[in-house]
């Protein structure tokens, strides 16, 4: 299975960093149909992102703890890599 390029991923995670999004914004902006980029699946499959259901019913997306994780490596990384 071909994955995402993993800087399409970072930019997925990195919108998701603000705060959870509105499902429905979330699949809007990043489902593709494309079988080459599976952003949303890929961060999906590694546990990266979760949707969750709110109070009330809305359902929104979110980063999980290792999305968190491999956001500050990547932000690590580039950070060294300007240094």
């Amino acid at each position: 299975m071909t994955t995402a390029p993993d800087a399409l991923v970072l930019d997925f995670l990195e919108w998701l960093a603000a705060g959870p999004r509105p499902y429905a914004e979330a699949i809007e902006v990043w489902r593709t149909s494309c079988p080459r980029l599976t952003v949303w699946e890929d961060a999906v499959d590694e546990g990266l992102v979760v949707r969750r259901r709110r109070p009330g019913g809305a359902a929104v997306v979110e980063l999980t703890g290792p999305g968190s994780e491999r956001l500050r490596e990547a932000r690590g990384r580039v950070g060294r890599e300007l240094a």
